[in-house]
């Protein structure tokens, strides 16, 4: 049963498992290089930098273990999977950003304006900065080569696919590089003025950007991650694929109820209420809505499939006009 646009889960995770270490060892090199360049320096951006990438760097290990985790077999106790672990984890990744990344950007630059520090030695901050952002555009190209694929897959553009996306690894290593991005060139901006003017503010005031970006990107991951979390309806043309793929079930005339929410990256539960073909006795529709179940559970995408008989007079649905998942 292909219900959803886009890679299953199976492919979904590995390449995302890649775009995470890609992104894990370009933050680990770059997080070295800044801590040392602040120390050296004293430039209260670098340090804002080396903050923002320490705190990826630990981001990216609860990535990677979010990856691993999500794909593990469904069992007993989880009969649709540990999809949903993905999304604990990644949430975690992104209060770190906001606690880690965020606030220590911010509570440095603050305490640069009131109590500032001398700064110097401004070539090994470019230097340091121009490597950082090789490394740092060379993970964002990962992520981004990615997300391009998918999003033509789903016929989307690319921020619509990563917003939406039931990924969130991927989501998570394409915002956090791209604010990596940015946040080198505030944080170059910083101390070029610093350099030019002598004044310590604008460096300041580019560790209290940095910040704000941190933050700001840490808010939409970890709103998107609560909505998976607490579940979410999946885009309606995974609705109508679903509902296509049901009805050419040889023995569905028609469905009547669907419901479809992600339980993990690329995974989904379905529940559908279904008018079976003739007049079969009932001792067999048991038999044969199990058929139809573990031939739809044969997907890498589908989780796990329940199928019940449809009230009396229930309105069929059209996969032309989906219903209203609440409605439906």
């Amino acid at each position: 049963m292909s219900v959803a646009p886009g890679p299953s889960a199976a492919q979904g995770s590995g390449k995302s498992l890649v775009t995470v270490l890609v992104a894990l060892a370009a933050n680990l090199l770059i997080a070295i290089a800044k801590t040392v360049a602040a120390m050296l320096t004293g430039a209260a951006s670098m340090l804002a930098e080396a903050a923002h990438s320490w705190a990826d760097t630990g981001n990216e290990v609860l990535l990677v273990i979010a990856a691993r985790r999500a794909v593990r077999p469904r069992d007993a106790r989880h009969p649709t999977g540990y999809g949903r672990e993905a999304y604990v984890w990644s949430l975690f990744a992104a209060f770190g950003l906001f606690a880690v990344g965020a606030g220590v950007s911010i509570m440095h630059g603050v305490q640069e304006l009131f109590s500032p520090e001398p700064a110097g030695m401004f070539g090994v901050s470019y230097a340091v900065l121009g490597v950082a952002f090789i490394l740092e555009g060379v993970s964002f190209l990962q992520a981004l080569r990615q997300s391009r694929r998918h999003a033509k897959e789903s016929s989307q553009d690319i921020l619509d696919y990563v917003m939406g996306t039931s990924d969130p690894t991927l989501r998570a290593v394409f915002f956090e590089d791209a604010a990596a991005l940015i946040g080198l060139v505030i944080a170059f901006a910083g101390i070029l003025l610093h350099q030019l003017t002598g004044s310590p503010v604008p460096d300041a005031i580019g560790s209290i950007l940095v910040g704000v970006l941190l933050a700001v990107v840490a808010v939409v991951l970890i709103r998107q991650n609560r909505r998976f979390l607490v579940g979410v309806a999946v885009d309606p043309r995974i609705r109508a694929a679903a509902l296509r793929r049901l009805l050419a079930e040889p023995g569905i005339a028609q469905v009547t109820y669907l419901h479809i929410e992600y339980v993990g990256p690329g995974r989904v539960f379905v529940v559908a209420a279904v008018d079976l073909v003739g007049d079969i006795a009932e001792h067999v529709v048991a038999a044969r809505l199990n058929d139809i179940e573990d031939r739809l559970a044969e997907s890498p995408r589908v989780a796990w499939a329940v199928l019940t008989l449809s009230r009396p007079g229930a309105p069929a649905l059209d996969p032309e006009h989906p219903a209203d998942p609440l409605r439906g």
